[in-house]
């Protein structure tokens, strides 16, 4: 009964320390971006004075010469094109090849799902120089395509480790029922099972959205080429290039609150299904 007395105190304080830690891991993370949407609406006598400051004045027009001057919004539609077409394909086939090697066994099952593994410990950068040769022989740089093709292949690793996991804890009578009603392995994956794994599948969906969306050292070297197709990470970094030149801060705060807006808006209507799927995956 003492010891377990002066264990309660210790549990107490260690619950404390856990809270103010969380409290300001979120000072830290939302003070940042709430001072980037304030910048937007400032001068630049404004940004440089005070930084507790509120704007002066609600002023919309440098969220107008970043969506119109700086191109922001061609940016945003490339980055939305590439995303889309990149987050489906590596879902696709990132799910197909995570439930084979979860569920079935067949010479060599193993080494390819390590292979897979293998990929989440190898950094991209080391790869930027054969990739951009590799793309450029198929004749795909500086093409959306190809950025879309490296985005699913680079992805891939960590969506089948995800997923693997994930197909393992899904019941086997499901499937065998399946089966012996007569369903293929094709409807018994795509009518059965993947209903079943969709708190998983929306969690990775969602962390594989975030990563394409906030890539930039891949359109960096395959889209260097042609800046019409540049995406939103390349055109704020021109913008902040610019705005060191042109004094117009306010603008690179607007174009970076543009791209900060809807990953914030996906996280807020999708934060559920994120929770249920990483904690169902824990749980199970």
């Amino acid at each position: 009964m003492a010891a377990r007395k002066l264990e309660r105190p210790r549990i107490g304080v260690l619950n404390g320390l856990s809270h103010v830690a969380l409290a300001v891991w979120a000072l830290l993370i939302v003070a940042p971006l709430l001072w980037t949407f304030l910048a937007s609406f400032k001068s630049n006598a404004e940004i440089f004075g005070d930084p507790l400051q509120l704007p002066g004045a609600l002023r919309l027009d440098a969220w107008g010469r970043a969506w119109d001057t700086a191109h922001i919004g061609r940016y945003m539609l490339n980055t939305v094109i590439v995303v889309c077409f990149g987050t489906a394909g590596t879902m696709v086939f990132g799910s197909m090849a995570a439930y084979v090697l979860a569920r079935y066994r067949f010479p060599g099952g193993r080494l390819i799902y390590y292979y897979f593994v293998a990929g989440l410990a190898f950094p991209v950068f080391l790869a930027l120089g054969p990739l951009f040769f590799v793309v450029k022989q198929v004749g795909l740089l500086n093409s959306h395509v190809g950025l879309v093709l490296v985005y699913v292949a680079y992805s891939l690793p960590f969506t089948v480790f995800f997923l693997a996991a994930f197909f393992r804890t899904l019941p086997e009578a499901v499937a065998e029922a399946a089966q012996i009603d007569g369903a293929s392995h094709t409807r018994t994956f795509f009518q059965i099972m993947v209903p079943m794994a969709r708190p998983g599948l929306i969690s990775i969906t969602i962390f594989n959205v975030l990563g394409q969306w906030n890539q930039y050292l891949l359109p960096l070297v395959l889209l260097a080429g042609d800046p019409d197709k540049w995406v939103l990470t390349q055109g704020i970094a021109r913008i902040s290039t610019l705005a060191g030149y042109e004094a117009d801060w306010p603008g690179l705060f607007a174009a970076l609150s543009i791209s900060i807006l809807p990953v914030m808006i996906v996280y807020i209507i999708f934060q559920r299904q994120i929770q249920s799927g990483l904690g169902s995956g824990a749980l199970k």
